[in-house]
């Protein structure tokens, strides 16, 4: 979605040293940056490349049907996670014992908790399936 921005906070901090990342288009920045250089990952299609490529050897995951695969597969036994209810399910699971974390009203919280203490970063607008699973790739495995 071109056009609009998205920052990505640590906590509920709106403070613009606390950007973590912003998405920008189809791409994911290093905090507030919009250099060419500072692209973390981008969004193409239902899949996350490394930083500005589109070679498909630098694929991180694929997105379908709330399903997070490791790089371009669609093998069962490659889903990382799943987003399914604003909850964030570890692997195919289904069970609340295994919720990683949940999404509510632009926080992330870890597991299933709704403590602010245990928020893990924060949005200041919509993020779709694909620009979720980039900021959490950001914020789990850059950051």
């Amino acid at each position: 979605m071109e056009g609009r921005d998205v920052a990505i906070y640590r906590g509920t901090s709106r403070f613009s040293s606390d950007i973590i990342c912003t998405v920008r288009g189809d791409r994911v920045y290093k905090g507030d940056s919009s250099w060419s250089s500072d692209i973390i990952c981008n969004i193409r299609g239902n899949r996350i490349y490394k930083n500005d490529s589109s070679w498909s050897s630098d694929i991180i995951f694929t997105i379908r049907d709330g399903k997070i695969y490791a790089g371009d597969s669609s093998w069962t036994s490659d889903i990382l996670m799943n987003i399914r209810d604003g909850k964030i399910y570890s692997e195919n699971s289904s069970w609340s014992s295994d919720i990683i974390a949940n999404i509510r009203d632009g926080k992330v919280y870890a597991g299933d908790s709704s403590w602010s203490s245990d928020i893990m970063f924060s949005f200041d607008g919509y993020l779709s399936i694909e620009e979720f699973v980039a900021v959490w790739y950001v914020v789990n495995y850059v950051y």
